[in-house]
């Protein structure tokens, strides 16, 4: 009888997906135009002051007027959607491609259910998730429990996409930089719309992948306590692209040439150190801890191909009091496998916040 390992069957079909994704000639690798120059400069200096001087002191988030359109409604929920300028300082907007300077959202919430009584989740997208639909489909029967989902069109993916880039290959490493900052930036001013102008009586983030950082870095940025939900996500960058699958799929030779301009004798271990020290900075142990630590749930796969279990444990040990649930599968089988399990981590974690006292 030949037993099979199981973990070691979702270990392998992430390197398969990954093979066909990234190995083959289907579309352009990563970072396909270099590094970025004076952009990646600008957003190095501007991460950097992200992190506040003094504990606690986080600054504001930017008040925005979505303006909405109803797609569907039934007797029991609405579908909307809307769009907003984007709330980058204007440095930030001179970089970003012009087609993503205009944010889009999707809005699906339950009527006739005060906003006050209702929790409202935003979902942030995972590498190469370009509509609104998967993450709909997490939040759909989240409405039964008066939770709402709101959806994040990224910058760089959807309609927000270059009209240069290809699929979710960002031209230069300074996209990604720029479509983490960018996000940050709007997620918060999201979650502050369904505070001071929606009612919601409590908040949360969450996210797979890529989108799971991204909300890991606003659950610590965010200036008031929200339920903080990074799902299949490695507390880096860095992870992503020097260890994991990625690597297979990045233009490490664009990338050195690039460099050689400045200095000729550039080997590919010295481009590789180079993007490990700019990817640093997207190393979410460095950020702050959440208001409520306790409102922080990670949901990681036991055989992840893309996310080692240790990138997992770092980020738990950077905030006490967070929790690290596992599912059985890879990055690819969980993705598709494991909904209920996200779903009952967004559930558990608005469960341990307090419901925001009601305005007299």
């Amino acid at each position: 009888m030949v037993t099979v390992n199981i973990g070691m069957l979702h270990y392998l079909i992430d390197h398969i997906y990954g093979a066909f994704m990234h190995r083959t000639k289907i579309s352009p690798p990563f970072f396909s135009r270099g590094w970025g120059g004076s952009k990646l400069e600008l957003l190095e200096r501007m991460i950097k002051d992200l992190f506040p001087e003094v504990e606690g002191q986080n600054w504001p988030p930017s008040l925005i007027q979505p303006i909405w359109r109803t797609v569907w409604e039934t007797r029991s929920a609405c579908l909307r959607e809307g769009v907003f300028r984007t709330t980058c300082d204007e440095q930030l907007i001179s970089a970003l491609p012009p087609e993503s300077h205009t944010a889009r959202v999707a809005f699906l919430a339950p009527k006739h259910v005060p906003p006050q009584k209702m929790a409202c989740v935003v979902h942030l997208a995972g590498t190469g998730d370009h509509s609104f639909d998967r993450r709909l489909h997490l939040g759909g029967p989240l409405l039964k429990e008066n939770i709402a989902t709101m959806v994040l069109e990224s910058p760089f993916y959807g309609r927000r996409r270059p009209m240069l880039q290809h699929g979710a290959k960002l031209l230069c490493v300074s996209d990604l930089l720029l479509l983490g900052r960018t996000t940050i930036d709007e997620t918060r001013s999201l979650l502050h719309w369904l505070d001071s102008e929606a009612g919601f009586g409590k908040m949360g983030v969450c996210g797979l992948s890529m989108g799971g950082v991204h909300a890991a870095m606003v659950g610590s940025l965010h200036p008031t306590p929200v339920a903080t939900l990074p799902f299949l996500s490695p507390h880096s960058a860095v992870v992503a692209f020097c260890e994991g699958i990625l690597r297979y799929g990045t233009a490490w030779e664009a990338l050195r040439e690039d460099l050689a301009v400045q200095k000729p004798a550039m080997t590919l271990e010295d481009v590789r150190e180079r993007m490990r020290n700019v990817l640093s900075l997207t190393d979410v142990t460095r950020f702050p801890i959440p208001k409520n630590p306790n409102a922080v749930i990670f949901v990681a796969a036991t055989d992840d191909g893309y996310i080692p279990k240790h990138s997992v444990l770092e980020l738990q040990k950077a905030w006490p009091g967070s929790e690290v649930r596992w599912v059985t599968g890879g990055h690819v089988s969980s993705f598709l496998l494991h909904n209920d399990e996200f779903r009952r981590a967004i559930i558990d974690g608005l469960n341990r916040l307090e419901w925001k006292e009601p305005p007299f």
